[in-house]
């Protein structure tokens, strides 16, 4: 899949329209409400296209299989968190999608430690190994 890169002019048209919600080079970020009148659309049969055509989207402008691809993406996100899942941002540094690191239940501190154990074994490993090479070198 080849990716779309806005010029300046097309993300201008882009941000006119009231579905979106801000507009980069490369990406679009759409309004919530949109989202889920969108989903309310498809599913009464409505196909993506339609969908964004209705909406005010210039398809030769957002790429084709843009409304597709977004539509999959918003359903699966609706199946998983609901609809909060499409009013929230889930995403960078005020996100909630991740627990903080003091909020880790012991089990999960366990298996961390675990894992972090047998790295720092392999690690020895590793260097002892490049240890023996370099003595062996050396003779």
């Amino acid at each position: 899949m080849q990716r779309i890169i806005f010029t300046e002019e097309q993300m201008r048209k882009l941000e006119t329209n009231p579905n979106v919600q801000h507009v980069t080079e490369l990406a679009i970020t759409y309004s919530s409400a949109f989202k889920l009148a969108a989903l309310k659309a498809y599913s009464e049969g409505q196909t993506p296209v339609e969908i964004f055509i209705r909406a005010g989207f210039d398809l030769d402008a957002i790429g084709s299989k843009k409304p597709k691809h977004c539509l999959k993406r918003w359903r699966d996100t609706y199946d998983r968190y609901g609809e909060e899942g499409l009013t929230t941002e889930r995403r960078g540094k005020n996100s909630t999608g991740r627990k903080p690191v003091g909020e880790l239940s012991v089990e999960e501190e366990l298996k961390r430690a675990k894992a972090k154990i047998k790295l720092l074994e392999a690690e020895m490993e590793l260097l002892k190994k490049l240890e023996a090479l370099e003595r062996q070198k050396k003779r």
